[in-house]
């Protein structure tokens, strides 16, 4: 019986070690994946955020630059024409008391004074 604890107690930490480095090395390679996702731009989070559509205007936010865009077809165009660019707005000035819109290719646009 005494030969056998020294054999018994050897195979029990082998197994002992063989898990930890087993789990240990599992969750390096989970940790590293991790790592390349965040400088691959975020954890899976979307780029861009739809907030409203209509089919002749599109409001999107960008999320890695946190700003908002409008897009809208030309005054008159049908439905299915393509979007430009109207307005942007940089979403960092929320809270503060007034925000400016940035203006893109507005026809006869003549900001206020």
């Amino acid at each position: 019986m005494k030969k056998m604890w020294p054999w018994g107690a050897f195979l029990g930490l082998a197994i002992v070690v063989a898990v930890g480095v087993l789990l240990a090395s599992t969750r390096s390679n989970a940790l590293a994946g991790a790592k390349e996702e965040d400088k691959a731009g975020g954890a899976g989070g979307a780029h861009y955020t739809v907030v409203m559509t209509e089919g002749h205007n599109l409001l999107v936010t960008d999320n890695a630059t946190s700003k908002l865009y409008f897009y809208t077809i030309d005054k008159d165009a049908p439905l299915g024409s393509p979007l430009k660019l109207r307005a942007s707005l940089d979403l960092t000035k929320v809270g503060q008391e007034e925000i400016r819109i940035t203006a893109h290719n507005l026809e006869k646009f003549e900001p206020k004074k």
